[in-house]
């Protein structure tokens, strides 16, 4: 059996998903199986997908008809033989070394799943910006914030507390792996981050996590698993989210007045919990200020990613 599982879902992936698929087999440690899943695909997918199974026999292909990510990777993880679970998007890309570093922290029986940095690179491929690992352990309060795991193509785990804390749940679109891990950290599993760069995320302003509105959403769904083990998000808390979202406006070169509504909101909740540290909250907020006054030219050359 290999020691690691990877897990990717695809749905209309032919633009991405050879670059996606080289990063694994670049992997430098090589027990893995990647098990692909087929999502209703309406383009080149299934073939290319295909062709991959063809050269390496660690490729697994698995096929469904359209039912989203969550769906997916339930299934994908049903049909695993590894120990440790890994999720990789077909639009991500891994550090070489990923899984050489992820086996030796796992080493440790104690910890049961593991995030890192995240790069954040647009069609350019170089990064503009990279996430933060607090030190210690991941919380509830951590996860009603800004979600440090960023992506799921930034998570693994032991498959014995897969099956403890069951699969992710089908009926979100959204966010649905910020409920998960609210329910995994809930159920006692230790998750710790690793302040060094594993996967690269390119952000795309058609991506599921562009549509903001419904990410809002989809959160208050999220947090009323978080209510089940006694933990309700702080107005710091919904600040972060709040300039979270603005960030994530400006980014996608939303109209300025969408930024703006979100940094209104964050800083009517807890105007320090927005402005600090100030890298990141006054300098959102003094652009979500500045965007709606800018043409739309000048506003996508400096926020757009």
């Amino acid at each position: 059996m290999p020691k690691f599982s990877i897990i990717l879902p695809c749905h209309n992936a032919e633009d991405t998903l050879h670059e996606t698929i080289t990063s694994v087999l670049a992997q430098s440690h090589g027990d893995w199986e990647l098990v692909c899943i087929n999502d209703g695909s309406s383009d080149w997918t299934a073939s290319i997908l295909e062709g991959w199974a063809t050269q390496d026999a660690r490729v697994r292909v698995l096929t469904l008809s359209g039912r989203g990510p969550a769906v997916a990777r339930n299934m994908g993880c049903a049909h695993a033989r590894g120990d440790i679970l890994c999720f990789l998007d077909a639009d991500d890309i891994w550090d070489c070394e990923k899984l050489t570093q992820l086996a030796r922290v796992f080493e440790d029986d104690a910890i049961d799943g593991v995030f890192a940095q995240v790069a954040f690179f647009a069609e350019t491929g170089v990064a503009f910006t990279h996430s933060t690992v607090r030190k210690g352990a991941l919380t509830i309060p951590m996860l009603m914030g800004e979600n440090p795991v960023c992506t799921m193509s930034n998570f693994a785990l032991r498959r014995t507390q897969f099956l403890k804390c069951g699969g992710f749940a089908q009926g979100f679109v959204h966010n649905e792996d910020l409920e998960w891990l609210i329910r995994l950290v809930g159920h006692g599993a230790r998750i710790e981050g690793l302040p060094i760069v594993q996967v690269w995320y390119r952000t795309s302003a058609a991506g599921l996590s562009a549509d903001l509105a419904a990410m809002a959403t989809s959160r208050r769904q999220a947090l009323k698993t978080a209510r089940n083990f006694g933990f309700t998000p702080s107005a710091q808390s919904e600040a972060i989210y709040l300039r979270y979202l603005a960030r994530r406006a400006l980014r996608l070169n939303h109209t300025g007045l969408i930024a703006l509504k979100f940094a209104a909101a964050g800083l009517w909740k807890s105007p320090v919990a927005f402005l600090f540290p100030l890298h990141r909250g006054a300098l959102t907020a003094l652009a979500a200020l500045s965007a709606p006054l800018m043409p739309d030219a000048m506003r996508r050359a400096l926020f757009a990613r």
